[in-house]
């Protein structure tokens, strides 16, 4: 079926997650976060609170980024302070190494301990799908649909792979109709977000806002 510009730019998160960015780039960020009338803006928990106004933007921050292997208790702690700051939303990396060994009962602990710490907040949990097998993608999204966590989410960026259409089915498939997939990790045109929402995203991480909004379709 055929998106609109609005069908698709209310599910993106325009995403600035490089080290080096500044305050300043991010004020652009979220200028072109009001004028595409995107669902948020997403930027590390250093830069809060942000000094300008988001209007109806939202803001999400990621925690635990981008390796994940942070004891549980500080990615409490990271993600309490972002929303005590100013903060809407909350993507947290999972532990890759219990994902990865199979430990998935600590993986469902990591994600409950931060669930826990912010309760008013959109929490989403980032598998990494890209370092895991089938079987280990599904069993880290029941851990997370059991945490309490509002949304799965595939991918850092910063890993060996991004989203794929497929890994979008699979999560979707596993968590439901009624939680959130996002997307995210090498979703850089119209095409590819139109495909990661057929597949089931129901929410967009790209830097590639601007390009994927203003694309004709």
């Amino acid at each position: 079926m055929p998106y609109t510009r609005d069908d698709v730019a209310k599910l993106i998160d325009h995403t600035l997650l490089k080290p080096e960015a500044t305050h300043s780039q991010v004020r652009a960020l979220v200028e072109e976060a009001k004028e595409l009338g995107v669902c948020s803006v997403c930027v590390s928990p250093s830069l809060l609170p942000l000094p300008f106004d988001l209007g109806d933007v939202k803001l999400a921050v990621v925690c635990g980024f981008p390796s994940g292997a942070h004891h549980s208790d500080v990615k409490a702690a990271e993600a309490a302070r972002a929303v005590a700051q100013g903060a809407d939303e909350v993507d947290m990396v999972v532990n890759l190494a219990w994902a990865a060994g199979n430990e998935f009962e600590k993986v469902e602990a990591d994600i409950r301990a931060v669930r826990e710490a912010v309760p008013g907040a959109v929490l989403k949990a980032i598998v990494e799908s890209a370092a895991l097998s089938d079987e280990q993608i599904v069993a880290v999204c029941e851990a997370a649909k059991a945490a309490g966590a509002d949304f799965v989410k595939t991918s850092t960026g910063f890993s060996t792979g991004g989203a794929t259409a497929a890994d979008v089915a699979l999560m979707r498939e596993t968590v439901g109709p009624a939680m959130g997939v996002k997307a995210s990790g090498g979703v850089r045109s119209r095409a590819d977000a139109e495909a990661m929402i057929a597949a089931g995203a129901t929410r967009l991480g790209t830097s590639s806002g601007v390009k994927i909004v203003s694309a004709e379709g």
